[in-house]
């Protein structure tokens, strides 16, 4: 059994071990992640006074990041020789990303990842959230909604035609309709999501916070 222990213990040091400091550009396709900003705020945003969760801003699904995925698992903080991006570049993907802070933490961790430049990863990063079409119905959700989680999936699918359904995935957090993640080949098209990424939230009470 010490010995099993022990096996398993090395197993997990050398899994953790490679799991952030990858070579950049070492990669099999992106996953775009769209957060509803309301949860957010809820979750986190309200107890740091973000201005993002500031009333009147009307933000449905924003863009969390666009994130470079293996089949299985993921790179982060990877080694680069690329430069950070500038104050003025990240100020500008605050208008689709709720704050600058969010747009800088994003390529630290996940741009470096890319093999691209700051500048090309962000423009990259906003081609792929133009690419997804957002339910205008969701502008709308003027006070919180109990739904399936699979409702949400399926106003996705409507809006966009030629993402299917193992291209999509919702997420959930305390019971909250947290993000929706697409899966997109390097030219940003529609693909299959690997098997880590795929899981739905299969809640049939979550709760969708109204906009703000």
């Amino acid at each position: 059994m010490r010995r099993i222990l022990a096996v398993l213990a090395a197993f997990c040091w050398a899994t953790s071990a490679q799991a952030e400091g990858e070579r950049d550009g070492d990669f099999d396709y992106y996953v775009l992640s769209l957060s509803w900003s309301s949860a957010w705020c809820a979750l986190e945003g309200d107890a740091r006074n973000d201005p993002q969760c500031d009333r009147g801003r009307g933000l449905t699904f924003i863009l969390h990041g666009l994130w470079p995925q293996y089949e299985e698992g993921w790179p982060s903080f990877c080694r680069t020789g690329e430069r950070d991006p500038t104050r003025a570049e990240t100020a500008a993907m605050a208008e689709v990303m709720g704050g600058a802070g969010q747009a800088f933490y994003q390529w630290k961790k996940h741009g470096r990842c890319s093999g691209l430049s700051a500048r090309i990863y962000y423009d990259t990063a906003r081609q792929a959230f133009d690419r997804v079409t957002v339910p205008a119905f969701l502008a709308d959700v003027s006070r919180p909604l109990e739904v399936p989680a699979s409702v949400i999936e399926d106003a996705f699918l409507e809006s966009n035609p030629g993402l299917s359904r193992d291209q999509i995935t919702i997420t959930c957090k305390a019971g909250l309709i947290q993000e929706v993640r697409v899966c997109l080949k390097s030219d940003l098209s529609f693909r299959r999501c690997g098997p880590d990424v795929i899981r739905d939230c299969r809640l049939q009470d979550a709760v969708l916070q109204a906009v703000r």
